[in-house]
């Protein structure tokens, strides 16, 4: 059996999941892949870990660093698992390119190369937000693309923690073409 329980955030509602032990799921109401690795029959449920958990995001949107992470069971592929390991280990306030983590990964594998585009996916789907710190996934370039919670809140999320804003850009939507 899996459990949820919601938590009201600064910035919006919020979503866990949990299957008794572990987090298994933190998701933006609503956001990209809401919901993904929750089975169709769940029950809505106080927990020890939701309770960690909630204290964690108090820490968190208070401005502070929570000292620990609450125990998680990412419910995903070996690769994406990979991926958000290495997004665990991106600091407070810091940020990492898409190309920094292909580049880890290639080299973990001993290959010339990966690719960020498929960094990018496993971005995109990491089912345990916030805790596993995808909005500190940036471009090459600086810009601020790929938050399944929607751009605004990464911004609103790096802008929390201080982060220096200045090498940031929000690239412009794809122009309309005209026949």
């Amino acid at each position: 059996m899996e459990y949820t329980h919601h938590y009201d955030s600064p910035i919006g509602g919020i979503t866990m999941a949990s299957d008794g032990e572990a987090l298994i799921g933190l998701w933006f109401d609503g956001q990209k892949y809401f919901a993904d690795v929750l089975d169709t029959e769940y029950e809505e449920k106080t927990l020890p870990i939701f309770k960690l958990t909630d204290r964690w995001l108090d820490i968190y949107f208070s401005g502070k660093d929570p000292d620990f992470t609450p125990p998680l069971n990412m419910k995903t592929t070996a690769f994406r698992k990979r991926v958000w390991e290495i997004m665990l280990t991106i600091p407070f306030g810091k940020t990492m390119t898409y190309g920094e983590i292909a580049t880890v990964i290639a080299k973990e594998r001993g290959l010339s190369q990966m690719s960020a585009q498929a960094v990018g996916g496993a971005v995109g789907h990491n089912s345990i937000s916030l805790i596993i710190p995808c909005h500190r996934v940036v471009g090459t370039n600086g810009s601020l693309t790929g938050y399944a919670g929607g751009i605004n809140k990464k911004v609103q999320l790096l802008q929390l923690e201080k982060s220096d804003m200045s090498r940031f850009f929000i690239p412009p939507k794809e122009p309309h073409i005209l026949l």
